[in-house]
């Protein structure tokens, strides 16, 4: 599925809202990150201060691995059945590792996902997170019918414990989305992000690794190798 991550904004509604248009059909690789405006605003002048870092691990841990992935993406969600399972157990509850999760917006699907996943703030992310990834295939269905996947991803939302008042403050919060999207435009341009997943490993970019690669990547900078 290659696509073009064009983003372009008119606005948030549940159904119609922010909108990251679709480029051409293909794989999770993008061709090109042409970062354009969100609501006929240079992503510069968005405040995106209020965008909290989702990690795991402590931050003084010795190795630092983000990863950028879309809740849209096949390959990230199989990334995290796997190998961030395994790299939790062995790398990021030993204290080891610090992990930084970082949106990439395909399209206006992965913007909603990622509105549900942040609702239930910081102690609920990687909760939401799991449960959206495991369902992938269930609430992205066919990708023709918004409304229910619109649907589908409150669901999601209130079996997390997520109040139907709740879910509707998140995903009609205009300025969260607007913000949501030129932060993710500002990292990605930064870190030359073109597909996903993608990881970056004390400062080295990597596309896609199985867990024996990204383990022997870890072991080697913490002289474990």
């Amino acid at each position: 599925m290659n696509r073009l991550i064009v983003a372009g904004a008119v606005g948030l509604a549940l159904i119609g809202g922010m909108y990251l248009w679709q480029g051409a059909s293909g794989s999770d690789t993008a061709a090109d990150l042409p970062m354009g405006a969100v609501n006929a605003q240079e992503s510069a002048d968005i405040d995106t201060s209020g965008i909290i870092e989702m990690t795991l691990g402590p931050d003084d841990a010795p190795v630092t691995v983000i990863e950028y992935a879309s809740f849209t993406c096949p390959h990230c969600a199989r990334f995290h059945e796997n190998q961030l399972r395994q790299l939790k157990a062995n790398y990021i509850d030993a204290g080891k590792v610090r992990f930084i999760y970082r949106d990439v917006f395909f399209d206006r699907y992965g913007l909603w996902a990622s509105i549900v996943a942040r609702c239930g703030g910081e102690d609920r992310f990687f909760g939401i997170t799991d449960l959206i990834y495991a369902q992938q295939s269930d609430w992205i269905g066919d990708g023709q019918d918004p409304v229910q996947i619109a649907n589908n991803l409150r669901r999601i939302g209130k079996v997390a414990g997520l109040s139907e008042d709740r879910l509707d403050a998140c995903l009609n919060d205009e300025d969260k989305a607007q913000a949501l999207v030129a932060w993710y435009q500002a990292h990605a341009e930064a870190d030359d992000i073109r597909s996903t997943p993608s990881l970056i490993i004390n400062g080295q970019k990597h596309g896609n690794l199985s867990f024996g690669e990204l383990s022997g990547i870890i072991d080697a900078i913490l002289g474990e190798g």
